[in-house]
């Protein structure tokens, strides 16, 4: 089963527009995803809509993150790529009258329930503004290690 990386790819882009010093077009960030453009612009959309993101048409238009990054959590853009499913276990739903099927469905259907609360609760602790300083402090040690390197 493919796993949903929906979250992960547009906090990738938000990353990328976060660091860059001018709009970037949907081709461009469809090349940093190994995708297309026609993706970015419909994913980016709904992001827009939020007032997350906006976008330029012409020459130097692109997008641009609009928002103020600590203001914007993890969680905001979870619930704006659609909130998509966490786990890809589910139930056995094949005898519904079974009165084992319904123990084990209830039991995991709990279980399943308060992993994604704590999931969701966490995504609200973390802002964008902490995920960008995390890139640039290893962005900072990368460099230090790169240039370390060439001078050994």
């Amino acid at each position: 089963m493919r796993r949903d990386s929906r979250l992960s790819s547009i906090l990738h882009l938000l990353l990328h527009m976060a660091h860059s010093e001018r709009p970037l077009t949907s081709e461009e960030l469809a090349g940093f995803l190994h995708t297309n453009a026609v993706l970015v612009r419909r994913t980016l959309a709904g992001l827009r809509e939020r007032g997350y993101v906006g976008s330029g048409k012409g020459h130097g238009g692109g997008w641009v993150i609009t928002a103020d990054l600590r203001q914007v959590s993890l969680r905001d853009i979870y619930e704006a790529v659609g909130a998509p499913t966490v786990f890809a276990m589910g139930n056995r739903v094949d005898n519904p009258a079974c009165l084992v099927e319904k123990v084990v469905n209830q039991s995991l259907a709990s279980a399943f329930d308060e992993a994604e609360a704590l999931l969701v609760k966490r995504l609200g602790e973390v802002s964008l503004a902490e995920l960008s300083e995390r890139f640039n402090a290893q962005y900072a040690q990368h460099l230090g290690e790169h240039h370390a390197h060439q001078h050994t």
